[in-house]
């Protein structure tokens, strides 16, 4: 049977589920982004800027590896979300464990194809000129690191899935301090330059799976204690997780791309210096949004459950309550980076061209950052309940269907501006897509299951 944790998300207040749920994932993102955000402050400032442009080159490679990882643990937690909801503890079982094995296998097949060809993929991704040499030390420590992130992504997930956000959050915020404590032992006293900050980020992986271990091996909170019956792979599992995760691996693949193209244009354009300020406004993108972020992942289960228990009332009103917190929250991020984009520059370089360049393209990057709750919040809710082909088409509709077309056609005429111009475009035309399946979706299913229920 499930516990009480579990069963909460089909009695509670939808209000006090979100911010139960919310709050915790917030944290953590917030902890996690912090930790790559003074991470890129600590590079730029013991290393020097090159080393961020080198960095930027990097992440979309190993965030894609890993990324295997979270699209299998996202997934894979919507059927245990699902399957806790309609009672039945066998199927998510079945689940975790099938998570587990896919990881380990398919991250370990990614890592050694990166690494024999590394070379190619860094100067694919814009390792140029002087950013080359950086980017291959950063590159190869950090791919050794990545199976252990991409298990603790599926982790991470599983214990949202369960109703225990607490507990993700600490999976979160360890690794996160432990790379910051790293970071500064490595670099700024051992004097490890690019080495020490590449050590710094796998270190901070293996802590985060070490926890994540714990969590599910070694103590009594979880539901799902497997043994290794459950670790045998079953294709009707894996079908169903790989058609859920293919949503979240398919987002990841396209923002690999978005960054090999967004690199090389830059790159073209302006030089190293276009591409740092890129890479500090994409560092920006990950910490600022954190409270969306957290409002999207802390309704994940409470769709899931309550649609698996065929609560169709509260799931409507789970859609409306994320949407709205998620736009007040959205809304105060604009105004603050619209407000004081030079000072947050001036974090990360003192360098007098990216900071002349950078708070331009951040004003332009957040433009639309109000409307994106509709957006965020409507395709995590497909993925949520397991419809995998609306979720995957919105999932990719900002950066695949609108912003890669757009980078390719607007710097053509207006230069780099055309470049910082396609993300509220890009903001703006998804959110419209979005907003017509949803309202779909809620009238042709949930109203109509709603009915027939009662």
């Amino acid at each position: 049977m499930t516990n009480k944790v579990s069963v909460d998300l089909g009695t509670e207040s939808i209000s006090k589920l979100i911010i139960r749920q919310s709050v915790p994932a917030s944290i953590g993102i917030l902890v996690m982004s912090l930790n790559v955000l003074v991470d890129t402050i600590f590079v730029g400032n013991w290393i020097g800027s090159i080393a961020i442009a080198a960095i930027n080159v990097v992440l979309p490679v190993s965030f894609f590896i890993a990324a295997l990882g979270m699209s299998i643990g996202i997934g894979g937690s919507s059927i245990i979300s699902r399957a806790l909801g309609a009672k039945n503890k066998e199927k998510a079982l079945d689940t975790f464990g099938n998570q587990i094995t896919l990881t380990v296998l398919l991250i370990a097949i990614f890592v050694c194809l990166g690494l024999f060809f590394k070379h190619e993929i860094i100067l694919a991704f814009g390792g140029k000129g002087d950013i080359f040499d950086p980017a291959k030390i950063y590159y190869t420590i950090v791919l050794y690191g990545v199976p252990f992130l991409g298990l603790s992504m599926v982790g991470n997930n599983v214990i949202r899935a369960e109703g225990n956000p607490k507990f993700a959050m600490y999976a979160m915020m360890i690794p996160a301090f432990g790379n910051l404590i790293f970071d500064y032992i490595l670099i700024n006293l051992l004097g490890q330059g690019m080495a020490g900050a590449a050590w710094a980020t796998t270190g901070s992986n293996v802590l985060g799976f070490l926890y994540v271990f714990w969590y599910f091996f070694l103590n009594d909170k979880t539901v799902l204690k497997i043994n290794w019956s459950y670790l045998r792979l079953k294709w009707h599992v894996i079908s169903e997780i790989a058609t859920l995760g293919f949503v979240t691996l398919a987002r990841q693949a396209v923002v690999s791309v978005m960054y090999l193209f967004m690199n090389n244009i830059l790159f073209d354009i302006g030089g190293e210096v276009s591409v740092t300020a890129y890479a500090i406004v994409g560092r920006m993108l990950m910490f600022a949004l954190f409270p969306v972020l957290g409002v999207t992942q802390g309704f994940l289960p409470i769709a899931g459950y309550n649609y698996g228990a065929e609560q169709y009332d509260r799931v409507r009103l789970s859609i409306n309550i994320a949407i709205k917190y998620a736009a007040i929250l959205a809304t105060i991020v604009f105004v603050l980076l619209m407000a004081f984009p030079e000072s947050i520059t001036r974090m990360f370089t003192q360098d007098p061209e990216v900071l002349k360049e950078t708070p331009y393209a951040m004003r332009w990057v957040f433009a639309a950052t109000p409307i994106i709750a509709l957006q965020l919040i409507g395709a995590a809710y497909f993925q949520a309940i397991g419809k995998a082909k609306p979720a995957l088409l919105l999932t990719l509709t900002r950066q695949g269907f609108f912003f890669i077309p757009l980078i390719l056609i607007l710097p053509n005429f207006y230069g780099e501006l055309g470049v910082w111009m396609s993300f509220p475009i890009s903001d703006v035309l998804s959110t419209i897509v979005t907003g017509y399946f949803l309202r779909r979706e809620i009238k042709t299913d949930l109203i109509t299951k709603s009915t027939i229920t009662t």
